[in-house]
């Protein structure tokens, strides 16, 4: 086990991605959590697996070492008790380099986790960062989506994730993305210390647009199904009926979402924009739309339009452990939502809600306060 006087705040992270560029939730996450962290001292020797994204010199800048590991994907990962996602990770190289030291471990995700009940490891400090309740999230995807085998997989995925849950057991300290999850992991592991730590994100400061604009927006990763599902509700229940632009950007619409906003000439797709366009665009919007059916999770498309955007309505489940329901018009159906955005096309936004804003923003969901707050928890000072 490490000792205080002879630790200089080292600590190996597990990422189940390489979390550069930062544009999907739980990179996200990752990547604002790791510069956070080496802003207050704290030299990252960070593992991550390479999935559908390459190498990335800019993490050399924030860590002090970067290893990269091939995740596995295919059948066979998929013939074991373990989740796939958590099997594919598996790696021997993985083990032996955190075996080559004796810094604490981060684990991002269950994801992660394969090696974290190992007994080569029972005397390290070990950390676990809740992103989801992996198995209520892979079922709320198994009704998302018609797909008879991508229904049965998520059903198994989640099956398996609810087994697996119980190896968070050997961390030493657990670290929750929302208080509604921090409150089911207490009751599942009341003799751990458990703790909420909101997600990492990429805004240092409000920088609100006073004033108002013309269309409403809503954004994300489009070829999630949680995302598809939510946002072909808004087209044909709310965009439909609302006589203003409405625009839709993010990551790899689908099919779907093109044939049901075709009929709707004030609806508009902006697929795969730069992150300069989606800086933009959440920024000059006069109203978001965010609208989720399951509540896992801390959204972080809520914290990036609450830094960066003007008006936001979203429903309970949106907001469901955040806190932040006070800084929101909180709807709970489509006619609601219609009623609300006429409203709110007309109003401003002024010096007063920037200011509420600021007064439960900060210092709660600062990044440099969170992260000051972890390495405090980390190194037991």
């Amino acid at each position: 086990m490490y000792t205080k006087d002879k630790m200089d705040k080292y600590l190996n992270v597990i990422s189940l991605n390489i979390p550069w560029p930062a544009n999907y939730g739980g990179v996200i996450d990752i990547y604002y959590k790791l510069k956070a962290l080496h802003a207050c001292g704290v030299h990252i020797i960070l593992h991550c697996f390479e999935y559908e994204r390459a190498k990335s010199p800019e993490l050399e800048a924030i860590c002090h070492e970067v290893h990269y590991y091939k995740r596995r994907t295919g059948i066979i990962p998929n013939l074991t008790y373990l989740p796939y996602n958590v099997y594919g990770r598996k790696d021997p190289h993985l083990i032996s380099n955190l075996l080559n030291n004796n810094y604490p471990i981060l684990f991002e995700g269950l994801h992660s986790c394969y090696y974290i009940g190992d007994k080569r490891l029972r005397n390290r400090m070990k950390i676990f960062r809740e992103c989801n309740i992996e198995h209520d999230y892979y079922r709320a995807l198994s009704h998302s989506t018609d797909n008879i085998i991508k229904k049965w997989y998520f059903q198994l995925e989640g099956l398996r994730f609810q087994l697996f849950q119980k190896q968070a057991e050997w961390a030493n300290l657990i670290v929750a993305v929302s208080m509604t999850d921090a409150s089911y992991l207490r009751k599942i592991f009341p003799h751990k210390q458990i703790e909420f730590i909101p997600c990492f994100h990429a805004n240092e400061q409000i920088s609100i647009s006073r004033g108002k604009s013309d269309y409403v927006l809503y954004h994300g990763k489009l070829s999630v199904p949680e995302n598809e599902k939510a946002l072909l509700f808004l087209i044909k229940n709310v965009f439909s009926r609302l006589n203003y632009s409405c625009i839709i950007a993010g990551m790899n619409p689908t099919e779907s979402i093109y044939k049901a906003a075709a009929p709707y000439p004030n609806v508009r797709i902006i697929p795969n924009p730069t992150q300069e366009q989606m800086d933009k665009l959440i920024s000059q919007a006069q109203i978001h739309t965010l609208v989720t059916f399951q509540d896992t999770g801390l959204k972080l498309k809520l914290l990036n339009s609450l830094f960066c955007g003007r008006h936001i309505v979203a429903n309970p489940l949106m907001l469901a452990g955040s806190g932040l329901d006070s800084l929101c018009h909180i709807v709970n159906t489509a006619d609601e939502m219609v009623q609300v955005c006429n409203k709110l096309m007309e109003e401003p936004v002024d010096e007063n809600i920037v200011q509420q804003r600021k007064a439960i923003l900060f210092p709660e969901y600062s990044n440099a306060y969170q992260a000051e707050r972890l390495r405090k928890m980390i190194y037991g000072e």
